[in-house]
């Protein structure tokens, strides 16, 4: 079995890589493959909303730094100045932070009456942003650079939180009436949207006016193809420069400059529906976990690109394994006979999503162990922006997930606030329970980082307590990058990608 790095790997900038013709951009220049270097990338998850920051989407946004936050996340995950230049604490519940000169990509000037507005919609928005489920933050312009932001309760990683792709900084002309929000020439960051062809493809172009400076690519053409292998064939036939997400059936078909293996945070679980259906039933939610072998997973459908999971967090996480709690308290499994009887004339969908290709294979795997067991299955598996909704409105008993856990601030709080609390807004099991909402509470107020970890992992313990999730895999990402390119970002966290140094060679 291939073995992932142990610890959080700091996000490498790559140098070196091959480059294929471009296809023609759909800048309107007319110019013919390859014209003036501009970046040809494949992305896997099609917009769900129009790249609202306040939907997955948000993520696509800081990949191919179009919007900025007031801070980002730096190699070792800590908070770093992005449009504010710099902050302080004031008290238990509040931050001063003062704002760097920057311009949005429509001419207008970043000041803290922007900032304001952009955190007030964002705390206003529905469904709020998974960032935003554990914490209430309140926005004051103090002069034309300087915001107070105040929360509710004591907020330690409220820096950590202002990264969030879905507290990107846009312009006011982002924000419609209804709620919708664009961010088509609303950014401040080095490449600015032009178009945005529905779900298929995006023209981005640099913002010359960035006040990091100007990007060395003049642009970038985005496809999203949600079939892995197209992924692949597009950069193995020229027609991509970047690839995101290389299936691993496919990995080992690139040539060995243009295929790069990442230590991921992203963890693959079973997910069960605690809310309505078959697993509101404690001891039936332990038989289903019981029969289910992760592990069975790494070399059959990750073909090494993995390892079997330890929890919610893997070894790309490197404090959990010291800290991590036993798990007691589960639920007694029913027997085979029971469940058999329990379960006659029902059947247990079972979801998945086709934009990770691993995951088809992995729900089939499932499956069989779970017919072993008892159960009758139908798999429902379909590309992610067609099921989001359904997913959220527990339509499923059942749901093979991947989950990037440090994705929206870094910090693992936020991940089980938004997954697993009672009112989280990404609660996908529908998971209510008293003791992980405490024990959640009580990691997300720990100032110290050590026993903020500590209680992290007690959470974890609670969690899984519940059998509402089967951690099974950790994954290794695969990042495909022709060699005459330079400057791609390999970053555990998924949140990075192009940035002001990415270039064709």
């Amino acid at each position: 079995m291939r073995t992932t790095s142990r610890g959080l790997i700091a996000v490498l900038a790559l140098t070196p890589l091959l480059a294929g013709c471009f296809a023609p951009s759909d800048s309107g220049d007319g110019a013919g493959a390859g014209s003036g270097g501009r970046l040809r990338v494949a992305l896997a998850v099609p917009p769900v909303q129009a790249l609202s920051p306040y939907s997955n989407d948000a993520t696509v946004l800081s990949k191919l730094s179009v919007a900025e936050g007031l801070t980002a996340l730096d190699r070792n995950g800590t908070a770093k100045p992005a449009l504010a230049k710099s902050w302080k604490q004031d008290g238990e519940t509040s931050w001063t932070f003062e704002l760097r000169k920057a311009t949005f990509q429509d001419g207008t000037e970043l000041t803290a009456r922007s900032v304001v507005d952009a955190l007030d919609h964002a705390g206003s928005a529905k469904p709020k942003p998974r960032v935003l489920s554990d914490v209430a933050l309140t926005a004051k312009a103090e002069d034309a650079d300087t915001v107070t932001l105040t929360t509710k309760s004591p907020d330690p990683v409220l820096p950590l939180r202002l990264a969030s792709p879905a507290l990107a900084i846009l312009s006011a002309k982002a924000y419609a009436k209804d709620g919708a929000v664009s961010p088509v020439g609303t950014g401040t960051g080095p490449f600015e949207i032009t178009r945005l062809s529905g779900k298929a493809k995006a023209t981005l172009t640099r913002f010359d006016d960035h006040w990091g400076g100007k990007a060395k690519a003049p642009g970038i053409d985005v496809s999203w193809i949600a079939d892995g292998t197209a992924r692949a064939n597009a950069l193995r036939g020229g027609e991509a420069d970047i690839a995101e997400w290389i299936p691993t059936a496919q990995a080992k078909l690139l040539t060995e400059g243009t295929r790069h293996e990442v230590p991921s945070v992203r963890t693959d679980s079973l997910i069960l529906n605690t809310g309505s259906g078959l697993f509101t039933d404690a001891s039936l939610r332990a038989s289903a976990l019981m029969a289910v072998d992760g592990s069975a997973l790494v070399d059959s459908v990750f073909g090494g690109y993995a390892d079997p999971a330890e929890g919610l967090f893997g070894p790309a996480v490197p404090w959990a394994a010291d800290r991590r709690v036993k798990v007691t308290g589960r639920a007694e499994a029913a027997t085979k006979a029971r469940v058999k009887s329990e379960t006659e004339g029902r059947t247990l969908r079972l979801a998945t999503y086709t934009n990770r290709a691993e995951l088809p294979e992995a729900a089939t795997v499932l499956q069989q162990q779970l017919e072993k067991a008892g159960f009758r299955v139908k798999q429902d598996v379909r590309e992610y922006t067609q099921m989001e909704a359904d997913l959220l409105a527990g339509k499923y008993d059942a749901l093979v997930f991947s989950r990037v856990t440090l994705l929206d601030t870094g910090d693992a709080v936020d991940y089980l606030a938004s997954d697993f609390t009672s009112e989280g807004v990404y609660n996908i099991p529908g998971l209510k329970d008293a003791a992980v909402d405490k024990a959640i509470r009580a990691a997300a107020a720990e100032r110290d980082t050590e026993r903020r970890q500590e209680k992290i992992m007690k959470a974890e313990a609670e969690i899984l307590r519940t059998d509402a999730v089967l951690p099974l895999v950790h994954e290794q990402a695969v990042q495909g990058i022709a060699p005459d390119v330079e400057g791609v970002i390999l970053d555990p966290r998924e949140r990075s990608l192009v940035d002001v140094d990415t270039r064709v060679k």
